[in-house]
């Protein structure tokens, strides 16, 4: 098999709280220094030991076509405004928006990647009452197009990768990486927002620890207790892609393992809507955000026989900050 070189990737922080920065740290080894043989970080804008003019040579470098770029990598949304200009993010030392130095070097890359939901599709920073013009890279919101327009292309023929989530898994910002490095992502290897499928065909409820008081709709009315999350407190694992309950972050937690909702953050628009994150909206007393492919009838009866045919065990326990009543073990005897 030849040798191939190690992959080079660039990470710019546009509109961004950092937290994407802090996930990828939390891969394993840390991948921003080095650590994994097949990636090469050329720089990341906050972590690297290049800072000021020597983080600018490196941009120059690839934008003068001096330096190999295989990977633009982008936390945060882009800033368009006021006007349009750009000027409420300029680029450190370059006297430039962010957004079109952006934009060029986009031109320069192999490969483009979104990393987390705002520099997908504007998140949180294009959020209600937003001000500031904020896009992701190829989406406004839902809708395509953003920063770049909805039929660019980068140099592999990919469109932008969005790594979508506030903050995404660490371990989907490392493989999507590796998958580039061994061109081994192809477009059909993408769903329909572009994020890929190896993580988004799944859902965040999949695998997770409070499932069975789901199957029973046996809920919880505050996040202490062990019930489950969406009848009453905002859960909308059962229609956000992810595979974050079945690899857990650092290999222990996740969103509803720690007992607080998900909010979908690889949807987008989640952060756009007017509801707030941990109630959930009701309709006569039904839940609005329903299962993925789940017909609102289907859902009712269900809901209606399961709590029909909850056990008092987990009843009881569905309110209950921990085990109030352990599984019946004993064994039985062998007909």
């Amino acid at each position: 098999m030849p040798h191939k070189a190690p992959y080079s990737f660039l990470w710019l922080q546009a509109a961004s709280c950092g937290g994407c920065s802090a996930a990828a740290l939390g891969s394993d080894p840390s991948f921003l220094d080095g650590g994994t043989p097949r990636l090469n970080p050329l720089a990341h804008q906050a972590v690297s030991e290049e800072c000021g003019a020597e983080f600018t040579q490196i941009l120059n470098a690839v934008l003068d076509g001096g330096l190999v770029l295989d990977g633009l990598l982008v936390e945060g949304a882009v800033l368009n405004g006021p006007n349009g200009t750009g000027q409420f993010q300029m680029a450190p030392g370059m006297g430039r928006p962010m957004n079109r130095l952006i934009a060029d070097l986009a031109e320069k890359a192999r490969h483009v990647v979104a990393v987390g939901s705002c520099a997908a599709f504007g998140g949180v920073v294009a959020g209600l009452g937003s001000r500031t013009q904020a896009v992701g890279l190829q989406y406004d919101g839902g809708e395509a197009g953003g920063l770049l327009g909805a039929g660019w292309r980068s140099k592999s023929g990919l469109p932008v990768v969005n790594v979508a989530g506030c903050a995404p898994h660490p371990g989907w910002i490392v493989e999507t990486l590796l998958l580039l490095a061994d061109g081994a992502l192809a477009p059909n290897d993408l769903d329909s927002f572009q994020r890929p499928s190896f993580f988004a065909d799944h859902l965040a409820h999949h695998g997770c620890n409070r499932n069975e008081y789901y199957e029973y709709k046996a809920s919880a009315h505050d996040p202490s207790q062990q019930g489950c999350l969406m009848e009453n407190l905002g859960c909308r694992a059962t229609q956000a892609p992810g595979d974050c309950n079945r690899r857990r972050w650092n290999g222990a937690g996740s969103c509803t393992n720690a007992g607080y909702a998900c909010i979908a953050c690889t949807v987008p628009g989640f952060a756009s809507s007017a509801d707030p994150f941990l109630e959930t909206p009701k309709l006569a007393g039904i839940p609005v955000g329903l299962p993925v492919d789940m017909p609102k009838a289907w859902f009712v009866a269900l809901a209606a026989l399961s709590k029909s045919a909850t056990p008092s065990r987990v009843r009881r326990n569905a309110t209950e900050s921990r085990i109030a009543v352990p599984p019946d073990s004993r064994s039985r005897k062998p007909k």
